[in-house]
């Protein structure tokens, strides 16, 4: 058996029950990594241990920021960086074949309208059910914040309709930002053609986290055309999950 090589990166990840990756933003990260074939090396974090452990590390947010995964350590110049964009941007300038385009106009409207539209319907059926998979001192952190910010129970917000009406709400749109990903399918299976750019790693992480949250939140997504191309075109780069 081959040695395995040391790791360049240490990736902060979110923990979950599931002993995987299931963060949408951390899962660019760990898509670029398997892309660009970067050794890594994975340390999973709770909830109330992340701004502790990044303080630690000497990360510091920025003043519209908090401590948040992904955060990385270079290994070989011990630069520590956090959030997923400047992380990217790092990762491209550093490791650049083979390259993949972090900006198009393409990608950026669908990144905007995807976090618009795709926002409100995670919001309303993953985030309740997201609750399920973590540990219990991670849910109770969870649970506390994001109520806080509701008003009102998680679980409420999957009572009677409530999940139905925003899921029609936004049905035309997500099928509208579908058809964009769909723009240069006669070139390749990706948002730009026949490689994969930084877009299509923000989609097929969102999937991913959706997925491992629930499977059947997943499959309603992907009825949209263009979610499910783009998704299966990732999947070479989704198979590690730790």
């Amino acid at each position: 058996m081959a040695a395995q090589l040391e790791p360049s990166i240490i990736l902060y990840d979110l923990a979950c029950t599931k002993h995987v990756s299931f963060s949408p933003v951390v899962w660019r990260i760990r898509l670029m990594l398997n892309y660009k074939n970067i050794p890594y090396k994975t340390i999973f974090l709770e909830f109330p241990d992340i701004e502790p452990t990044l303080k630690n590390l000497g990360l510091v947010p920025g003043e519209a920021s908090k401590y948040t995964v992904p955060a990385i350590q270079h290994v070989p110049t011990n630069t520590y960086i956090m959030d997923s964009l400047p992380i990217a941007q790092f990762l491209e300038s550093t490791y650049p074949d083979p390259p993949l385009p972090l900006t198009s106009d393409l990608g950026r409207e669908i990144e905007t309208k995807g976090r618009g539209v795709l926002g409100k319907a995670i919001y309303s059926s993953v985030m309740p059910r997201e609750v399920r998979i973590l540990s219990p001192r991670s849910q109770e952190y969870f649970r506390r914040t994001r109520e806080a910010a509701l008003g009102h129970r998680l679980e409420d917000l999957l009572d009677g309709d409530n999940e139905e009406r925003v899921w029609d709400g936004v049905s035309d749109a997500m099928g509208a930002i579908g058809e964009l990903m769909r723009t240069h399918k006669a070139d390749g299976p990706f948002v730009l053609g026949a490689r994969p750019s930084y877009t299509d790693f923000f989609i097929a992480g969102s999937l991913q986290s959706i997925r491992v949250v629930d499977e059947g939140v997943f499959q309603r997504m992907i009825k949209y055309p263009g979610y499910g191309e783009i998704y299966e075109a990732c999947l070479p780069y989704l198979e590690r999950k730790d």
